[in-house]
This record gives C-alpha cells, sequence and structure tokens, in this order.
C-alpha cells in the first residue's frame, strides 16, 4: 500500500507540473511561418489530440520533471500490482487528484473550500477502508484471450483520440479523459499478464504491446485534455476510466479478493474514494488557472 500511496503523490505532483507545461506549449507557435501566439490548441482543429503539441511541451522543463515524476510513479505503480489486487491500486490512484490539489493550494496558491477539503478527507477515508478490506493478489496469470484483448483495447484508445475532435467542446472532453482513462487502464492490468522479464518471454507476450500502446496513448490523450476544453470533464472521465474497468478485469479474470468477511468494506472504501477522487476533479486544471504560475513555480 505504501508505494501505491507513493506513486499517487508523483502522479498527484506531476499533473501539476504537465498542466503548466501544455498551456504554454499551446501558446507557442508552430513554425516559423506561424502567427505568434498561435497554436493548434487555439484553433480547435479537427483533431482531438495534437501530437505536435506533445513535442513542443517536452521543450518545457516542467514537462519533463513531470515525466520524471511520472516514471517514479510508474515504477512504484508496478510494485504496488505485484502485491495488491488491481481494485485497491486504482482507487490508490484515482486518489492523486487528492494530492494535485494539495499541490496547486500550496505550490500556485489555489484556494479549496471546506468542501473541498473534505473531499480530500473523504479520499483518504476510502483508502483506509481498502487497505484494511484488501486481501492478497488473485494468482491467475490471465489467458491468452485477455492478453489480446488487452491489446486490442490499447488500439481502440488510439482510434478514440483521434476521432475525439469531431465531438463538441463538452463531449470531446469527455472522450479524451475517458480514453486515457482507459489506456492507463490497459497498463494496470497489463502489468499483471506479464509473466517474465526474459526477452524471450516480453516479446512474445501480447500484453507487453499493449502495456507499451496503452500507455503512450494515454499519455497523448492525457496532455491533449490538460490543453483543450473542459479539463475537469476530462479528469472526472480519467478517474472513470482507470478504476472501474481494470477493478473489473482484476476480480472476474485474475482472482483478486479480499480479506475474508470484508467484501463490502472494500467495495464502499472503493466508491468512497472514487466519488472523492471526482469530486476533486476541477484539480485536472488548477494550475493553469492562475497566470502567474511561472513565477510561482520554483
Amino acid at each position: 500500500m505504501v508505494c501505491a500511496l507513493g506513486a499517487a503523490v508523483c502522479f498527484g505532483t506531476a499533473t501539476v507540473l504537465q498542466a503548466i507545461a501544455a498551456r504554454a506549449a499551446a501558446r507557442e507557435p508552430e513554425g516559423p511561418g506561424s502567427p505568434a501566439g498561435s497554436s493548434s490548441g487555439s484553433s480547435g482543429g479537427a483533431s482531438g489530440v495534437d501530437a505536435a503539441l506533445l513535442l513542443r511541451a517536452l521543450r518545457e522543463w516542467r514537462y519533463i520533471a513531470g515525466l520524471a515524476l511520472d516514471g517514479v510513479g510508474f515504477v512504484l505503480q508496478i510494485a504496488a500490482l505485484r502485491s495488491l489486487p488491481i481494485y485497491t491500486v486504482g482507487a490508490a490512484l484515482a486518489a492523486s487528484l487528492a494530492v494535485t490539489a494539495v499541490v496547486a493550494a500550496w505550490l500556485l496558491h489555489v484556494r479549496l473550500s471546506g468542501l473541498e477539503w473534505g473531499a480530500v478527507a473523504v479520499v483518504c477515508a476510502g483508502l483506509a477502508m481498502l487497505g484494511l478490506a484488501s486481501g492478497e493478489e488473485g494468482d491467475k496469470t490471465g489467458s491468452t484471450a485477455l492478453k489480446y484483448a488487452m491489446l486490442g483495447t490499447a488500439v481502440v484508445v488510439l482510434l478514440l483520440g483521434a476521432l475525439a475532435g469531431r465531438l463538441p467542446d463538452r463531449g470531446r472532453a469527455l472522450a479524451l479523459g475517458l480514453g486515457a482513462g482507459f489506456g492507463f487502464g490497459v497498463v494496470e492490468v497489463s502489468v499483471r499478464l506479464i509473466d517474465g522479464l526474459t526477452p524471450s518471454v516480453l516479446f512474445t507476450n501480447p500484453a507487453t504491446y499493449a502495456l507499451l500502446l496503452g500507455g503512450g496513448a494515454a499519455f497523448l490523450l492525457l496532455t491533449s485534455a490538460l490543453q483543450r476544453g473542459s479539463v475537469t470533464t476530462a479528469t472526472a472521465g480519467l478517474v472513470i476510466g482507470e478504476t472501474i474497468g481494470p477493478a473489473v478485469v482484476g476480480v472476474v479474470w485474475l482472482g483478486d479478493r479480499t480479506r475474508e468477511g470484508l467484501a463490502w468494506l472494500a467495495v464502499l472504501g472503493f466508491a468512497v474514494a472514487v466519488a472523492g477522487a471526482l469530486a476533486l476533479a476541477r484539480f485536472g486544471e488548477a494550475p493553469v488557472e492562475v497566470d502567474e504560475s511561472e513565477s510561482v513555480v520554483p
């Protein structure tokens, strides 16, 4: 559980840095022939995903720092998934929004209302219930069909992002958020489906490619979501996509269980933690609401 919470801290802090960097990159001109201040994010182009935006964001030091934190968080996430059920890890990762809210309040002087501080406490209470109720990770390795299903889901996530630009603003933000959530969910499940680290095992396992494609697509969609439309809506979709689906897969196909007699507490804790995270969804975009953010963050 310590690893899962550590991953949440890393991901939550990275969100603050990446949101600032994504908006800064969106203000950059696309090339020598572009007018000053133009960007695909402000043009409202046909695509919901801007690969050029990701390349421009990579020139921002805060985005690189965020990626470094994401890397540390991913390592901690893998360690957690090797010893905890997916539903516990997923809820802990959703709690990264509570971390984002606290970091935004601290670094960027974003004011949290009493209800939002209450939501942070609710997330913590839900995680405490999950910690008490969680059993060991399931002992099922997953079928070959499930591994190919994860790979297929990763491809669908990428296609979903490509089609999101055809939707109205609010629908586009929700589609990008859900797509990113599904992509991260593919990563969570795929980690459990990789049963060896030798090259001969890794390169022949469809789950390896599902992990890489799903994670890459999720980062691309999330970067676009941080810059386009209602990021609050996108973040809510992200929380739903990365928690519910993987939790069901873990219980139904991978054998995740709770401690005997505490299934009700695990269900309640999961619901409470996710509900609290959804209440904090606006903090997917909190950093960009502060115009002086570049001078505030050291």
